[in-house]
């Protein structure tokens, strides 16, 4: 059983490579250019090999590392909240022992990602995107830091989709000393070969697949490893034999895509592609401009034909002896080459290439003539412009991703125990980040402008206040603005203190009742007394 499920996978990698091929040459292409460091699609390059030949313009490498960090400061920064939790039953968001476990449960997976490579894996993954257009990102439990993120490099991965357009298969084709190999996987799962050779190249490296697919078939009353709901096999594809079989409780990948034509299945388009075009343009340009700049420095030189003694200096100081009586002279060739036009048409595709990687959306123009609220207006709207990258991005990496830490940090029971009241009860994943606060700051402001325009209706017919509801406008700023949950009095609070507040009112009314019967009378005492 155990050969027939290898040689079906490695059938199944096969039919991955040939999709994946047409893809190789332009990733080797983006990342000649945009990214050397990661340039090991199809080339094989020695550890510490030069890789940068290629490039004559550093304009599209600084534009995809700053694109990078910007998507990393304004959407997963540690060092601000970037995701909450919130009930899908509203009236639980209102309930102060709900919100508070939900609260603690944010600690926990905040404190999770801040001990584990979070920061530097998802930054990796960021750079991935914006290169190649699609990152891959494995996500494990780890007994130390409880969580365990890896970025594999896109020449690795071959991945496909389900029905929904989601990553539900990822082949990972990597390479292992055959002594780790051994020691992970045990000598009784190696071929007798290998057994043979690793008395003499222990440290050889050795070709392993990983397949991580949904098991579309399973026994779902059993609970081991080769029935859960996402199976991980481990394949010696050269002799088609299995190593390891387990599984995860969920998809252990997330795989998002920065763009995606709807035709194409399972890789997506980056920024770099769309401006590949012009980086090999600057790159041209920027060689035939400094090849001019050289000629304009250090001309050629005219040499008369005879009357000169052989060979030209040209270093300072140097002596070049000619025939007396001759009127020849050593004279520079002027090319008339005109650089500033050169310089320009570079300016132009710079430009171009920085546009591309959305720079001028992310690095605000401001004038000394801007007002603070013009600049927060201004930042707000190119914000907004990154709404599709964002939205991508959601569904196909923040929410997968928190959904799996959530779930590994539960199965090792470092949540409290969760209140009777939410028992049986959803709740959803709510972004807060810069950027996805940029996207509702448009809810805010609307909300604030109503209530501007509320007050001088309010001075002209009182009654308009009665379409405003008050409590209703309150929970949503609270929702829009993302305000802590231990900043803000949950239902139950509020109409305790209500209702102290109107019992305290009572009693003065009382109070005040009774003073004025007295002083009334106390008033009416002496004119009693005259009548008498």
């Amino acid at each position: 059983m155990s050969e027939q499920l290898a040689a079906e996978l490695v059938k199944r990698f096969a039919s991955l490579e040939n999709q994946r091929a047409t893809w190789e040459t332009h990733w080797q292409e983006v990342a000649d250019y945009v990214a050397p460091r990661k340039a090991d699609i199809n080339k094989v390059r020695s550890p510490g090999d030069k890789r940068s030949e290629l490039i004559m313009d550093g304009t599209a490498g600084l534009a995809a590392e700053l694109l990078a960090a910007s998507l990393h400061g304004m959407l997963t920064n540690m060092s601000t909240k970037w995701f909450s939790l919130q009930y899908r039953n509203d009236d639980l968001n209102m309930n102060d022992a709900a919100r508070e476990w939900l609260g603690d449960v944010e600690r926990v997976m905040y404190g999770a990602f801040a001990r584990s490579n979070f920061n530097e894996q998802i930054h990796e993954l960021y750079h991935d995107l914006i290169t190649f257009g699609t990152g891959v990102i494995f996500i494990e439990e780890d007994d130390e830091f409880q969580l365990g993120f890896s970025t594999r490099h896109i020449s690795e991965c071959y991945v496909t989709e389900n029905e929904k357009g989601r990553v539900d298969t990822v082949y990972r084709k990597f390479k292992m000393p055959l002594r780790a190999v051994i020691q992970r996987f045990g000598a009784d799962k190696i071929s007798a070969k290998m057994l043979k050779m690793v008395e003499e190249k222990p440290y050889e490296m050795i070709t392993l697949l990983h397949a991580v697919y949904t098991r579309d078939e399973r026994d779902i009353t059993r609970v081991d490893a080769g029935n859960k709901p996402v199976a991980s096999v481990y394949i010696d594809p050269e002799n088609k034999t299995i190593l390891s079989e387990g599984g995860f409780d969920e998809f252990c990948y997330c795989v998002p895509r920065f763009l995606k034509a709807s035709f194409e299945i399972g890789y997506g388009r980056s920024p770099a592609m769309t401006a590949l075009a012009d980086i090999k343009m600057l790159n041209k340009m920027s060689e035939v401009t400094i090849r001019a700049a050289q000629k304009q420095v250090d001309p050629p030189l005219l040499v008369p034909d005879d009357g000169f003694i052989l060979p030209i200096r040209t270093v300072p100081g140097g002596l070049n002896f000619y025939r007396s009586g001759t009127r020849d002279r050593l004279e520079p060739l002027n090319i008339g080459a005109n650089n500033p036009i050169g310089l320009n048409m570079e300016e132009q595709r710079r430009k171009a290439i920085q546009s591309a990687f959305y720079v001028d959306q992310l690095i605000l123009g401001q004038g000394p003539q801007m007002t603070a609220t013009e600049v927060v207006q201004r930042t707000e709207e190119k914000m907004r412009l990154l709404g599709p990258v964002l939205g991508r991005l959601q569904a196909e990496l923040l929410q997968p991703l928190i959904t799996r830490s959530y779930n590994i940090l539960a199965r090792k029971n470092l949540f409290k125990p969760a209140p009777d009241i939410i028992q049986g009860q959803d709740f959803d994943i709510e972004y807060v980040s810069p950027l996805a606060k940029a996207q509702r700051a448009g809810d805010v402001q609307s909300s604030l402008q109503f209530i501007e325009l509320m007050q001088p209706l309010a001075q002209v017919d009182p009654g308009v206040i009665d379409y405003l509801d008050a409590d209703n406008l309150v929970k949503h700023l609270i929702s829009a603005l993302s305000v802590p949950a231990k900043a803000v009095r949950g239902d139950d609070q509020v109409s305790e203190i209500r209702e102290q507040r109107q019992a305290q009112q009572a009693q003065q009314q009382q109070l005040d009742q009774a003073q004025q019967v007295a002083e009334s009378a106390g008033a009416a005492a002496p004119l009693l007394k005259a009548t008498q």
